[in-house]
């Protein structure tokens, strides 16, 4: 493997606020870049998935607050799914499989209400 040189470095910083039970109830990012550098933003969900060089696991971190609604894991799982088809087909350019994970995304998305059927138009 050649070596790659770092031209600059960036930072996200996450922090979360936990209660006496270790349950979130506040979280929190930070970049070191864009609009709101250096400006924390608040967050009620996150999920961050890493893959390890080494052993090729995914490792995740998948967190929410305690006010963070059903209707809002919906809305998220959504967005995220939706994202990842996108993401999936950038990287591999398979319109196959990226159609199909695009079908559920629009299923998942109709059962939870987020995109509106035919029938609920009716309503």
């Amino acid at each position: 493997m050649s070596e790659k040189k770092i031209a600059r470095t960036s930072e996200i910083i996450i922090r979360i606020g936990l209660n006496d039970q270790n349950i979130p109830v506040h979280i929190e990012w930070e970049s070191s870049e864009g609009e709101n550098a250096g400006q924390p933003q608040p967050a009620k969900a996150m999920l961050l998935s890493l893959f390890d060089r080494q052993t090729l696991d995914t490792l995740k971190i998948d967190l929410w607050t305690d006010d963070f609604q059903v209707m809002e894991m919906d809305r998220l799982m959504f967005q995220t799914l939706r994202g990842l088809t996108d993401s999936y087909f950038r990287a591999t350019k398979n319109k196959e499989l990226a159609a199909a994970m695009h079908q559920f995304v629009t299923y998942f998305g109709q059962k939870t209400g987020i995109i509106p059927t035919e029938e609920s138009r009716k309503k």
